[in-house]
């Protein structure tokens, strides 16, 4: 009993010092959005702030006037447009893909998925010059098309992956009694399979959707204006070269955290039992 007491007491206790370490800078980025200038660079450090200060977060959500305002408003739906456009295009991509590479027998199956995979393990810069020059040539630099191009490169390798290993891990019987009824294999991906990997689905989605809204080194390079410039790169913009306003890049990455945030309490319940169904049947 003493040891069992002793167990759950540790497990507590690593449960607790986990989520101050997740929730501390969190909460430090929160204090930092609403405290004055001075009491973030002040020494020794103000824990608490002097005053409420919110005009960060009026310049940025709702003065017309603010240059950081503009900038901020116009890269949050560039984000949103990029990052809602490749989830669109990578899921319909991967549906099918990640169906073929499960379900169907060719040659070299296996080997062209880890090409695949191969793609997504490469690092950014890597890929840098040639994608630059590829947009330059098709005119489609500092567009929002361009990186939505450029985020389905990225985001489709993960998304074959993940679904295809997902697929496999649901019963053929249940697709082969559907064909028997007379349903063809495209009725069958959708009434059989697709309903069935839903979990897996909502997993691949979300996952999808926050590499498209965290990208920075390609939205940095490949835009140039507020027509296509994404949030990560105007909160870097907020740092200056000789000064830095923390708390305003606080109020915006505080902001920007929000569609995440609530995408991920969405669909928590279906990406954890997606999560832990495929942990189970692999």
């Amino acid at each position: 009993m003493k040891r069992r007491t002793s167990v759950t007491v540790l497990t507590y206790a690593a449960a607790l010092i986990v989520a101050i370490g997740c929730i501390a800078p969190l909460a430090w980025t929160l204090l930092a959005s609403v405290s004055p200038q001075n009491d973030i660079v002040a020494k020794p450090a103000r824990w608490w702030p002097s005053e409420l200060y919110l005009d960060r977060y009026a310049a940025i959500l709702f003065d017309a006037e603010s240059a950081v305002g503009r900038s901020f408003r116009a890269a949050f739906v560039n984000s949103l447009v990029v990052g809602s456009a490749t989830v669109l295009i990578s899921m319909f991509v991967g549906v099918f893909g990640a169906y073929a590479f499960a379900r169907l027998q060719f040659p070299f199956r296996r080997t062209t998925l880890m090409i695949f995979l191969a793609t997504y393990m490469l690092p950014q810069v890597a890929l840098l010059i040639p994608l630059y020059l590829i947009l330059s040539s098709l005119g489609l630099l500092d567009t929002t098309i361009g990186l939505i191009l450029v985020d389905c490169a990225l985001v489709i390798p993960f998304t074959l992956w993940i679904l295809s290993n997902y697929f496999a891990t649901i019963p053929a019987d249940l697709e082969e009694a559907a064909r028997i009824d007379g349903t063809t294999r495209l009725g069958a991906l959708f009434w059989v399979i697709l309903p069935s990997a839903k979990p897996g689905i909502f997993a691949a989605m979300m996952f999808a959707f926050l590499l498209a809204w965290d990208e920075f080194m390609y939205a940095l390079i490949f835009t140039s204006t507020d027509a296509a410039k994404t949030l990560p790169v105007a909160i870097a913009e907020f740092a200056g070269r000789y000064t830095t306003d923390f708390g305003l890049v606080a109020a915006g990455g505080l902001i920007a955290s929000i569609p995440p945030v609530l995408i991920a309490l969405v669909f928590q319940r279906q990406v954890v039992s997606g999560l832990a169904a495929g942990a189970v049947k692999g």
